[in-house]
C-alpha cells in the first residue's frame, strides 16, 4: 500500500534487486538545515562513507509529487537550491503528493517514506522532540510520534539540543520506544557528547545493534528504536558553550513570534551564526558520524535476514 506513489533511483533499485543493505537519509537537513553549497557537500560525502560501508545510500524527498527514494545529483541541487521546496512532516505528505509539489522530508516523513520503500535503518542528524515550554505550548515534534509507530531503525546523534530532553526521552519511554546508546550510557545532545541524562541500555557494538532491531521487530512490536551516536570528541562543542548560545537563540525566536515549522531551522541557523560556524561544522561531523555507524548497522542486519531466508 502507497507503493505507487515510490520512484527508486537506478541505484537503488538494482540494490533492492540484488538484496543490498539500504540506509534512509532525510533531505529537510539539505534544505532547511545547512547553508548552500555545505549541504550539497555534505550530501554527497554522506552518501559516499554509506557506500565506502558496505551498503547503498536511498536519500528521500519529493518531487512533484512522487516520493523520490535515492536522488540524483540534480534532484540533490534542486533539494538545495529551489524555492519551491516545502518542509514536509507527516501531515503535510499527502497534500504535497496530492497536489504534485515538491518538499524534503523530515524524520517522521522520511521513517514512513523508508518504511513504503522496505528501508529498514535511517541516518540522520538529530530527532526532533519535545521543545523547550512543551508542556505549556504543545509543541512537540511529529518524529516522537512516529518512532512510536513506524518500524524504522533511527541512527542519530540524540535529539537537537535546541530542545527539552528530559522531557523527550520521559516521551519515548512512553511510547515504548527504546532508547540504545551505540558505545555509550549518556543519551548525546547533538553538538555534545554529554547531557547528564542516561540512554535504556548500551549497543557494544553493529552487530549487537542488528540483533536487538531485528529482535524487537521478530517479536510484533512495532514502532521504531533510537541509537544514539554522540559526536566524535573532536569535534564536540563544550556543553556550557552551546547551552549559553541556544538560549541566546531561544529569546530571539522568542521575540520574533517564530514559532510551529520555522522554528527550528531559525534556530540551528541562529546558533551558527552565534557560534561563528562551529556549530554547523559540529552537525556536519556528527552527520558523516552516523552515516558510518548506520551502514555498518544496516550491513548487519541485512546478514541476519539473508540467513533467515537461507534457512527457510
Amino acid at each position: 500500500m502507497g507503493i505507487n506513489y515510490l520512484v527508486f533511483s537506478e541505484e537503488v533499485r538494482k540494490a533492492k534487486d540484488q538484496g543490498q543493505p539500504i540506509v534512509a537519509l532525510e533531505s529537510t537537513i539539505i534544505s532547511h538545515g545547512m547553508p548552500y553549497p555545505e549541504n550539497v557537500k555534505t550530501a554527497k560525502i554522506v552518501e559516499e562513507i554509506i557506500r565506502d560501508s558496505g551498503a547503498v545510500p536511498a536519500t528521500i524527498a519529493i518531487i512533484e509529487g512522487r516520493i523520490k527514494i535515492g536522488l540524483t545529483n540534480e534532484e540533490l541541487e534542486f533539494i538545495a537550491t529551489s524555492n519551491r521546496v516545502l518542509k514536509a512532516s507527516r501531515r503535510d505528505l499527502p497534500v504535497v503528493i496530492a497536489k504534485g509539489l515538491c518538499a524534503s522530508t523530515t524524520v517522521s516523513a522520511t521513517m514512513i517514506a523508508a518504511h513504503l520503500a522496505g528501508i529498514k535503518v535511517f541516518v540522520t542528524g538529530g530527532i526532533g522532540g519535545v521543545h523547550k515550554g512543551g508542556p505549556q505550548t504543545f509543541d512537540i515534534s511529529a518524529d516522537l510520534q512516529e518512532l512510536a509507530k513506524t518500524s524504522v531503525a533511527v541512527v542519530c546523534a540524540g535529539a537537537k539540543a535546541i530542545l527539552d530532553l528530559p522531557l523527550t526521552l520521559e516521551y519515548l519511554e512512553t511510547y515504548g520506544v527504546p532508547v540504545l546508546g551505540f558505545r555509550t550510557e549518556e543519551f548525546p545532545a547533538f553538538y555534545t557528547r554529554e547531557s547528564g541524562l542516561k540512554v535504556d541500555y548500551v549497543l557494544a557494538d553493529e552487530v549487537e545493534a542488528a540483533r536487538v532491531i531485528k529482535t524487537k521487530w521478530d517479536l510484533g512490536l512495532t514502532g521504531g528504536i533510537v541509537i544514539a551516536n554522540p559526536i566524535p570528541k573532536e569535534y564536540a562543542l563544550d556543553k556550557n558553550y552551546i547551552s549559553k548560545v541556544i538560549e541566546e537563540a531561544l529569546v530571539e525566536a522568542e521575540r520574533l513570534a517564530i514559532k510551529g515549522k520555522g522554528l527550528t531551522p531559525f534556530l540551528l541557523e541562529k546558533v551558527a551564526e552565534i557560534t561563528g560556524g562551529k556549530s554547523l561544522r559540529a552537525n556536519i561531523e556528527l552527520v558523516k558520524n552516523n552515516a558510518s555507524v548506520g551502514a555498518k548497522i544496516a550491513v548487519e542486519l541485512n546478514k541476519l535476514y539473508s540467513s533467515c531466508k537461507e534457512k527457510i
